[in-house]
């Protein structure tokens, strides 16, 4: 399991892992931070979950577009399965976040008992493409600003959608996140987060006005509609690329799928990138963007998230995971 297709930004490897077997080759590799360790399989993973005092973590995974729907699916089923009674103790604590639609038939049809979420930046996208199968969305801050996003949010509370919000550095985007009502805020700045929590918790509507400027939403020229069109373009052209599919083709497999009825109420799964959850009440972030997150507060003035710094005096949470590249046989 591993973020990036490619082995060189974190480990002493090269090159792309689905060109590289893992048995001899990938498995002698290992991260370049201390303490130096191997990449771990999937199996690895799921043993992780599966021992006593992690039964209540949840495992968001990121699905990279690159990768083979049928064959992806296929191997984590069959991991899966190997675990006694997996689909009431495991299954339902593996969250698989989806960047392309290419991957829903698939993941109905092999892996039907495992929570789904978009991860994306285009509401309308989300909407058009993600919407019956997926159970929450992890949109992109700036996509939600425009009256199309907020048009978004109003719908996903309607029918009981949970939103995440990703990447928000900048305190007026915690606190306009904060009032949008998402289930959580990912960030590079914990400390930061963690601040604006303890200041809203005191005075929401008085720190909103400190925070949050009279022109906030024509701060920056992320905000605005044409940016976004064009940044929302890009972005859906790259995925169909690397996909080799478009949307608008893949969505036609899946569109008259049912969604399982065995589908349980999913834990909060606010990941651009894989986290590994626990139900307690804070959001670990290590540098890469990975985390840990917990069920939201009961407290409406604040983030149901709080990231807090691996420095914290908060109980370290268990390893992040990542997205799986498959390597060649």
């Amino acid at each position: 399991m591993f973020h990036d297709p490619s082995l060189e930004r974190t480990t002493n490897g090269t090159g792309l892992i689905k060109e590289q077997p893992w048995k001899g080759v990938i498995e002698n590799f290992r991260t370049t931070k201390k303490p130096h360790q191997q990449l771990p399989t999937f199996k690895d993973v799921c043993d992780l979950l599966m021992r006593p005092e992690n039964k209540h973590v949840k495992l968001n995974i990121d699905i990279k577009p690159e990768n083979d729907p049928e064959v992806l699916f296929k191997l984590m089923k069959q991991v899966v399965s190997s675990y006694p009674s997996y689909a009431t103790d495991l299954s339902p604590r593996l969250i698989l976040g989806l960047w392309h639609p290419c991957f829903l038939a698939a993941a109905l049809k092999h892996v039907p008992s495992m929570r789904r979420i978009h991860i994306g930046g285009s509401p309308w996208a989300a909407t058009t493409y993600f919407w019956k199968h997926c159970d929450g969305f992890s949109m992109s801050f700036p996509s939600l600003i425009g009256t199309d996003g907020q048009e978004f949010l109003r719908r996903a509370e309607r029918d009981g959608k949970d939103v995440f919000v990703w990447t928000v550095n900048r305190k007026d985007e915690m606190v306009e996140a904060t009032r949008w009502g998402v289930k959580a805020i990912l960030t590079d700045k914990t400390a930061m987060l963690q601040d604006v929590r303890e200041g809203m918790t005191a005075d929401f509507p008085q720190y909103r006005r400190n925070e949050v400027g009279m022109f906030f939403r024509w701060s920056t020229l992320r905000y605005y509609t044409f940016h976004q069109w064009c940044v929302q373009s890009v972005w859906i052209g790259q995925l169909e690329k690397r996909a080799g599919v478009t949307f608008k083709e893949a969505w036609k497999t899946a569109e008259h799928l049912d969604v399982p009825e065995t589908v349980v109420p999913m834990a909060p799964a606010p990941a651009s990138g894989g986290v590994v959850q626990q139900e307690v009440p804070v959001e670990v972030h290590d540098e890469s963007g990975a985390g840990a997150s917990s069920q939201p507060s009961s407290n409406t003035s604040s983030p149901g998230f709080v990231a807090v710094n691996e420095k914290s005096e908060v109980p370290p949470m268990a390893p992040p995971a990542a997205a799986i590249p498959v390597a060649a046989a």
